[in-house]
């Protein structure tokens, strides 16, 4: 709840038991007919929290109730920054993806893949570092996405089927200009990324590789989901089996650090420490199984998908510098 705005700030009654301080730095706040953004806290009084706050669309007053977004950017990303952007579709086994498709004078394209249930916004937070680097983006859904095709399962695969989308995509993208491929996950859409540079026979197109908190190891992602409810190990061993029995998941296939050596482009990983959905000790594995490929950035207390809300400045400089190092 909204207790007080004054220039340039505004004061958040957050609800009962939660912590102000474990919110990010930097952090969307949207309400039914607006959107702002907070910065770093001023000062904290019980569960009062005063921010550095900026309005960006719409209007707000004390009483009203909002939430809190990652995304840290409205809309799309005209809305967001400005950007002129084309809404494109691309053909996949299981029917037209849409997709947004921004310009630009590079012949290296960047493709974004979301995390599960998440959206295309996910990709507002770094398309200004693609945008200054002229590379033209693809921001891409893949199947089960709101409003697209299902996978014939009518379940998430965790990159087992979906890599085939981003494949499309990649085509797309060779077709239309692109000499090679920067391919950007964020949770399962690392899954997903990672599962097309094993299966793909484009894997050879992509140059770098920026995974953001990626899923790369479904199992470990349930483990640490059940520790978390402080589930007894046989009980989360027999869920596991009858799943993988129900469901047709092969844990193993799930395992894409299990076939890291298939990823032969530069990697930026970015994980925080402070991930409740997927373990970041998969990423650490990740970097020392790979450490001539791999720049492994951490981020200290950064929740799920988190990296750029603890440090925007810190977490761009590190994707400009790789995007100079990989595009060609």
């Amino acid at each position: 709840e909204v207790t007080n705005l004054d220039d340039g700030l505004i004061t958040l009654l957050l609800p009962r038991g939660k912590d102000p301080r474990d919110d990010p730095t930097t952090v969307g706040i949207e309400w039914p007919d607006g959107y702002g953004r907070v910065g770093k806290i001023v000062e904290v009084n019980g569960a009062e929290v005063m921010r550095i706050y900026e309005r960006i669309e719409g209007s707000i007053s004390v009483g009203d109730m909002v939430r809190f977004d990652k995304f840290a950017f409205p809309g799309d990303p005209e809305s967001a920054h400005g950007f002129s952007f084309e809404e494109i579709v691309f053909a996949s086994p299981v029917g037209e993806l849409p997709a947004w498709y921004l310009v630009g004078s590079d012949n290296t394209w960047a493709i974004f893949v979301h995390g599960k249930g998440s959206s295309q916004g996910e990709a507002l937070r770094m398309l200004p570092v693609m945008g200054d680097a002229r590379l033209p983006s693809l921001v891409i859904t893949y199947r089960n996405d709101d409003g697209v095709p299902e996978d014939p399962s009518g379940r998430y695969q965790y990159g087992r089927t979906e890599w085939v989308d981003l494949e499309a995509a990649a085509k797309y993208a060779l077709d239309n200009g692109a000499d090679d491929l920067l391919l950007v996950g964020y949770s399962m859409g690392g899954g997903i990324v990672a599962s097309f540079l094993s299966r793909s026979p484009l894997a050879d197109r992509v140059v770098g590789v920026i995974l953001d908190s990626p899923m790369l190891d479904f199992e470990a992602t349930v483990d640490l989901a059940a520790g978390r409810r402080n589930l007894p190990g046989i009980l989360t061993t027999l869920a596991k089996r009858i799943t993988g029995f129900r469901f047709d998941v092969n844990w193993g296939e799930l395992d894409y650090l299990k076939r890291s050596e298939d990823i032969l482009a530069p990697v930026l990983l970015f994980h925080g420490d402070a991930d409740e959905t997927v373990p970041v000790s998969v990423s650490i594995t990740l970097a020392e199984r790979l450490p001539d490929l791999v720049t492994y950035v951490p981020f200290s207390g950064a929740p799920h998908v988190g990296s750029w809300n603890m440090d925007p400045e810190r977490y761009e400089t590190a994707v400009r510098e790789f995007v100079e190092r990989v595009a060609r």
